[in-house]
């Protein structure tokens, strides 16, 4: 089948690896389209540096084979990380943070592959009139939505948001849902544009915020939130880079500032929003996976591979 991994240094299209067999509890999925994420561009430059295997962990596929029939036929999305169900982590509902955990495209095999094995508990059905090139946007859709999970974002606070990016856009969407005052700092006016439906856009600001959320996926994104968060504010990290960054940490306990973590989040309540498009998106540019390079390195919104092999499009 044809797949692209990750050799512990570079990404390698190859067309003769084997189809993957299902165990109990596990289904074979047929991919449909996997999207292209910030973070599979982080692995290439180490982010993962024990990481080898198929990329890739967001996607939207059909049920080929299970062992419970009734997935079979079913259009899914499936979440990312598969605990190993024994532990406090895992007993509690906290399966992403077990501590023995696989997630998909990071640590084991992952999705940029006609054919991939998926767990049947964390599978999600796609609603029948959701698009199959909207529903790819379930995975980070969802880790928008844990924000507010994490953080009570009141209608009457002022949050700021740090990036104009993919990621930043759907975080954009979520946030303007809660009613607070949104502010969103970005660099790239044509893509500032397309935030100007959830609050106002600025390159530069000196006002100060109860919430900021850096989705830069750059360090500068924590040195900006540390200068422009209120005392006893809370700064939300939402995006992942390969590389340190040095943080004043004095200034955190000085200024009683919260700082949380943010990663994936619930996919059930990020179908319901795409389903009724309450969260609006550009559309996806489709590549076929051998021109990987080029959706890796494309200025599109959102870029991701149709594994049926159909030439670069976009769908609208």
């Amino acid at each position: 089948m044809k797949a692209l991994y990750f050799d512990g240094a570079r990404a390698v299209y190859s067309e003769d690896l084997p189809v993957p067999s299902p165990r109990e509890g596990q289904s074979l999925v047929r991919v449909l389209v996997c999207g292209v994420c910030n973070t599979d561009k982080e692995i290439l430059k180490g982010y993962r540096p024990d990481f080898k295997g198929v990329m890739g962990h967001e996607f939207v596929g059909v049920v080929e084979a299970s062992s419970d029939p009734k997935w079979v036929g079913k259009r899914v999305v499936s979440e990312i990380n598969a605990g190993c169900g024994h532990c406090l982590y895992c007993k509690t509902g906290r399966e992403k943070h077990c501590e023995s955990r696989k997630t998909f495209g990071m640590s084991c095999d992952g999705w940029f592959a006609e054919y991939v094995v998926a767990e049947n508990h964390l599978l999600y059905e796609v609603p029948e009139d959701l698009p199959t090139e909207v529903a790819v946007f379930a995975e980070p859709l969802a880790a928008a939505l844990e924000i507010p999970s994490q953080v009570h974002i009141r209608p009457d606070s002022k949050t700021a948001l740090i990036g104009d990016g993919r990621l930043a856009l759907m975080i954009a969407g979520v946030l303007a849902l809660t009613g607070t005052d949104l502010t969103v700092i970005g660099r790239h006016d044509e893509k500032l544009a397309l935030f100007s439906a959830y609050g106002k856009t600025v390159k530069e600001t000196d006002e100060s915020f109860d919430v900021v959320v850096d989705a830069t996926g750059s360090a500068s994104g924590i040195a900006l939130a540390q200068k422009i968060v209120r005392r006893q504010g809370t700064i939300v990290l939402k995006s992942t880079y390969s590389g340190n960054t040095n943080i004043d940490m004095a200034t955190f306990v000085v200024n009683e500032i919260t700082l949380v973590g943010s990663r994936c989040g619930p996919f059930a309540p990020a179908l319901n929003l795409l389903a009724k498009g309450s969260v609006k998106l550009p559309p996806v540019t489709l590549f076929d996976l051998k021109d990987y390079e080029k959706a890796f390195s494309s200025p599109a919104f959102k870029a991701a591979f149709r594994m049926s092999g159909e030439k670069e499009e976009k769908v609208q």
